[in-house]
Parts: structure tokens; sequence; C-alpha cells
């Protein structure tokens, strides 16, 4: 039996300076999303029907596979579109990425900052496939432990530098928003390869970097 083609539904957007931006969804897919948080609109207690909520069903399923679409990416194909020889074997920082994320135990946002780098070892990458690996990462269901040690692994297989190491901080809205209520906790997590596990020196300039305000 032949497999049965998705059918896909885009949305083309331009501005005056000739930018375009094409968002593509498959149309099923979203179809069955909307029946199901049709429902649950039903069973919290609303009207799914009424003026406000006509199109919320399709919209909230847009964005879960917005929020989740790090599912449909590659990390290290990120890293390799950009790899370049390069005789250079001193820290690259990459400090202040904007991380969005859901925990995957309530499905609520937390969100903070991502700080990477790496001591290139022979292969350097583009700057912005860094902030993309993260964002490729965090853009699915998440823990922020796990999270941190994926972006850690990814680049040192796909570079195979020297050594990586990750800091995230993080605000979880699990927390803020429901159980014990803590508006102000910050989460850091860390993760370390290579020259950052094994010389303090460089760990601990790795750390004095993303900490001062050299900008």
């Amino acid at each position: 039996m032949a497999e049965k083609k998705k059918k896909s539904k885009c949305a083309v957007r331009t501005n005056g300076n000739g930018y375009t931006r094409i968002d593509k969804w498959d149309e099923e897919n979203i179809k069955e999303l909307s029946g199901l948080y049709f429902r649950i609109l039903e069973l919290i207690g609303e009207d799914p029907r009424r003026e406000g909520l006509l199109k919320t069903p399709e919209r909230v399923a847009k964005a879960i596979n917005f929020l989740t679409m790090g599912y449909s990416q590659n990390p290290c194909d990120i890293l390799n579109s950009a790899k370049f020889s390069e005789d250079y074997k001193q820290m690259v920082i990459v400090k202040d990425i904007d991380l969005y994320s859901m925990c995957e135990h309530h499905m609520i946002p937390f969100y903070g900052k991502a700080h990477v780098a790496y001591i290139p070892d022979k292969y350097i990458t583009g700057l912005s496939k860094l902030a993309r690996v993260v964002e490729a990462f965090s853009r699915r269901l998440q823990v922020q432990e796990r999270l941190t040690m994926q972006i850690r692994d990814c680049i040192q297989e796909c570079l195979n530098p020297l050594g990586v190491a990750v800091v995230i901080e993080a605000q979880h809205m699990c927390m803020q928003m429901r159980g014990v209520q803590k508006q102000n906790s910050v989460t850091t997590t860390s993760a370390f390869t290579g020259i950052f596990l094994s010389n303090l020196n460089t760990r601990e300039e790795f750390v004095h970097l993303i900490g001062s305000k050299l900008h």
C-alpha cells in the first residue's frame, strides 16, 4: 500500500523591504491537535464555540508545533553546515543566548540564558550555529539538566574540540506559577568536557568571562 501523502499548508508574509517569511504546517496534524485542544477547553469549563475562542484550538496547535520544532532538527547537521578548518586553539564563547523551553513534567515554560564555549582543534563552526544548537535542543520537552548535557555532547561529538563548556541559567514557571511559587529562584546547570574538566585555570577563565560585562 502506498504511503499516504501528508497535506501541508503555508502562510506567506512579506514586509516592505522584500523579506519573505513562509510558515508551513501539516494540515492533518493541526486538525487533529485542534480537536484535542477543543476538547480540553470544554473539560476546563470553557465554551470553545464563543467568539473569543473560535480560533484558539488551531492557534494553540500551531503554537505547540512551533515550541517543539526541535524534534525535526538535527543539531549536528546544523554545526556541520558551517564547519571550517582553522588553526585556532583559544577559547570561543557565545554567551547570553536566549533560551526558551518547556518542562516535560508539566509542559510549562522555562526560560533563561545559555553560555557556550569550546576550544577548537582543527575545526571551528559559525557562531550562530552554536545558538541554533541551543535552540534545536531547547525546542523540545526538556529538563534543564539533560538540555545542558545534550548541547555539550553535540558540540563535542560533531566538532571534536579540545573541550566544551556549557552553563545554563533559567527560571522555571512550574516553580513560579504553581507548586512552591517562588518567583525569583534561578536554576544553574553546567557541563564540561576535555580541557575544561582537566584544567582548573581554563574552567575558571570561562566562568570569569561569562560573568563579565565586556560589551
